[in-house]
């Protein structure tokens, strides 16, 4: 029994039961499952007619592979901004972030059970005034190799390079970093056992990136005929984060008169996204649910990011499964198995008929505990 303080008795068994269906796997069903002191079983456990029951369609926890915890449009944030980040997150059903560069240090987060849980890409790298102020390690080329080996130890096994950003003087995108440099510091993560990914928004730094053994690329509006079938020959995953590139036509016209070219290029990678995503799919490249929140863009946006993917002409099951079962594996974390942590998100109805189900999380588990 616990006491009226929630504290449970020496030895006694927290069990969670959650009944109706459960999503293993896009066409693998369940009837229940169980969450024994925080950890998934599909056995009847002992103290089983005690448990707490939660009721609906069931699914893993969402993963947001594409987010920044303690980081807003101006930099880092504190403790308490990133704690109401995170719990914004928790809310709209994603337990399982992969944060693509903060410069914050957000490892206290690893020690509350009731956050999601986070892999870090360590703090981006960026070219000397080539990225957004206070955000990343702003360095030359010649230091790319020692940043890169650094943030590979600091991080969770993910390295985070700026790939291209606005040259004032070009007045338009353009690569960041040459094809050796990024070569060897691609080569020096993958030593290290990280894997490396890029902010990449124009078409220049793609081909470079990827024959240098990139292993993902953020945004990727600039996916073209030629650059496409080479992500896919090589594995190459994309995170589109579609509800943040909904925000270039504001930024074009912000910068339409400083920056024309510029303008007149954001606007056009923005018309195609759809088609670029969807080409990019259709050819086999691995597409993953990224929201680009903590920026300028809210949290808690992870349902509106498999939506766009939706119309995108990404099949609903496979837009499900980019923020779920096939996230998930990408990452290298377990999903609904014997013995994994007991994060999942309960709905009213079935996702995969409806992927706008995702919005509104009738409970939230998080290490076998009922959360919201």
């Amino acid at each position: 029994m616990s006491d009226h303080s929630g504290r449970r008795a020496a030895g006694e068994l927290r069990v969670l039961r959650v009944k109706g269906r459960v999503l293993v796997g896009p066409q693998e069903v369940r009837d229940e499952v169980w969450a024994v002191d925080g950890r998934i079983t599909y056995e009847r456990p002992a103290g089983a007619d005690d448990a707490v029951t939660v009721t609906g369609w069931a699914l893993p926890g969402l993963v947001d592979a594409h987010c920044h915890v303690g980081l807003d449009a101006h930099g880092p944030v504190s403790s308490a901004v990133a704690e109401e980040q995170a719990v914004t997150d928790r809310t709209a059903g994603t337990l399982l972030i992969r944060d693509a560069g903060s410069p914050s240090d957000t490892r206290w987060i690893d020690d509350r059970e009731d956050l999601p849980k986070i892999i870090r890409a360590g703090r981006h790298i960026a070219r000397t005034r080539r990225y957004i102020r206070n955000y990343a390690h702003e360095i030359e080329p010649g230091d790319l190799v020692a940043y890169v080996a650094r943030e590979a130890r600091r991080g969770d096994g993910w390295v985070k390079l700026v790939g291209d950003w606005i040259d004032r003087e070009a007045g338009d995108l353009t690569a960041c970093w040459p094809r050796g440099e990024v070569e060897a510091a691609i080569a020096q993560a993958h030593r290290l056992g990280a894997r490396v990914t890029a902010h990449c928004f124009a078409e220049d730094s793609l081909r470079d990136l990827v024959e240098a053994g990139i292993d993902c690329v953020e945004h990727a509006t600039g996916l073209t005929e030629d650059t496409i079938p080479l992500f896919a020959e090589r594995g190459v995953a994309i995170v589109p984060t579609l509800v943040n590139i909904a925000t270039f036509p504001a930024l074009a016209a912000g910068g339409e008169r400083k920056f024309p070219r510029w303008s007149a290029h954001m606007r056009r990678l923005h018309e195609r996204r759809y088609d670029t995503v969807r080409a990019a799919y259709d050819a086999g490249v691995p597409v993953f649910v990224g929201t680009d929140a903590g920026g300028s863009l809210a949290h808690g946006l992870v349902a509106a990011e498999v939506a766009e993917l939706v119309k995108a002409g990404i099949p609903a099951a496979e837009a499900l499964s980019a923020t779920t079962w096939g996230a998930r594996r990408w990452l290298g974390r377990p999903v609904l198995e014997e013995g994994a942590p007991a994060d999942l998100v309960v709905y009213d109805e079935d996702p995969r008929a409806d992927v706008r189900v995702l919005g509104a999380p009738r409970r939230v588990v998080l290490n076998g505990r009922v959360i919201g």
